[in-house]
């Protein structure tokens, strides 16, 4: 069965190019015009990729990624974010809100299927992706075990849920607001100097075993998983 993929576009002629486009390649898709209706095309199925136009009339694309996001049952769901906006500072507002990829108006056809594929082949290994190595760790998502150099580290599960954020989104800097969406998710009354706490108790756990530069401080910014130490 072919993938599905959620067109959220006000404009009715890129979404007619859209469609068309993915209907070429083998895709089945849905339109939605804002997000509203994308919500009401989510009650009845559960997309495969969302296409997300930027500006949307009443709630923005931006503020839909970032729902869609902090919710369990949609946070896997690969978004590539569609824009005419194309300056760097708004692509990195893009990419935080946990957006998969960013394209901006206009682009080719040949361009936006490329980019589809590419994240669809990402959101569909890392699926199937039970036991993740970076470096000196591996992670197994099903049993919960860690080991790192092939010795076991016990973990809490907050703990084990962040280094599994961390582990599975290498190489990007994080805020603690954003770590907080995606580790602990809207639950109240959590502040941000919680990541900071659980932060230098994933690192103590992991210095024993020589793995604790592997999550990065980047000033005023947030922190970073990286096993490429120097």
């Amino acid at each position: 069965m072919s993938a599905n993929i959620l067109i959220v576009e006000d404009e009715p002629a890129i979404r007619q190019m859209l469609g068309f486009t993915l209907a070429g390649d083998g895709y089945q898709f849905t339109e939605a015009g804002d997000v509203e209706q994308a919500q009401q095309a989510m009650g009845t199925l559960t997309p495969d990729l969302i296409l997300l136009d930027w500006m949307l009339p009443g709630i923005s694309g931006v503020d839909f990624a970032r729902r869609l996001k902090r919710d369990p049952k949609t946070s896997a769901i690969p978004i590539i974010m569609l824009t005419a906006r194309g300056s760097e500072n708004d692509k990195v507002k893009g990419l935080d809100t946990g957006a998969d990829d960013f394209i901006t108006k206009p682009f080719s056809t040949r361009e936006l299927l490329a980019r589809v594929r590419a994240v669809m082949r990402r959101a569909h290994t890392g699926g199937e992706q039970e036991v993740i190595e970076m470096g000196a760790i591996k992670l197994d998502s099903q049993t919960h075990r860690v080991l790192a150099n092939n010795r076991p580290v016990e973990l809490s599960p907050t703990e084990f849920r962040l280094l599994q954020f961390f582990i599975t989104h290498p190489e990007r800097v994080y805020s603690r607001n954003q770590l907080l969406d995606s580790v602990w998710g809207n639950h109240a009354y959590i502040e941000e100097r919680t990541v900071d706490v659980h932060i230098r108790r994933l690192r103590k756990l992991l210095e024993p075993y020589g793995c604790e530069a592997y999550i990065q401080t980047v000033r005023s910014v947030g922190y970073r998983f990286s096993a490429l130490t120097e």
